[in-house]
């Protein structure tokens, strides 16, 4: 058994590689083999976002705070907020952030599939972000 204390794990900048505009991350949990488990607690200043993505065995992502925006490839943005749970499919490609004047705070969950749990991909343009 492990605990780890609130406040003994800080919170970091999440890297310009993988998201648009300021990000944070909670590390929550990233239990060691054979458990699969990765699960962050992510903070979207508004108008930031993810890149386009996709998780060898899917992702589950609970809104804990705020408004922001989901989209799969090829399907129109929609608006997720707080309470809000999404279901995103092994492989689908998707991107997720605030609203462009708010913030949002999701707890993102997913698996690792030999060691990884996300494969980034380009960023998503200001047009897609804006649905144009």
């Amino acid at each position: 058994m492990q605990i780890i204390r609130r406040g003994s794990v800080p919170t970091k900048r999440a890297p310009a590689s993988y998201f648009t505009g300021t990000v944070w991350q909670d590390p929550i949990v990233e239990a060691p083999e054979p458990a699969r488990l990765r699960a962050t607690l992510v903070t979207f200043e508004p108008g930031a976002r993810t890149v386009w993505h996709t998780h060898p065995l899917g992702q589950t992502l609970y809104v804990t705070a705020g408004t922001g925006r989901f989209q799969t490839v090829g399907e129109p943005i929609q608006t997720i907020g707080a309470g809000d749970v999404v279901w995103i499919p092994p492989g689908e490609k998707h991107w997720h952030g605030a609203g462009p004047d708010t913030m949002m705070s999701h707890l993102a969950m997913q698996e690792a599939q030999e060691g990884t749990a996300v494969e980034w991909l380009e960023p998503v343009s200001d047009a897609d972000y804006l649905g144009a």
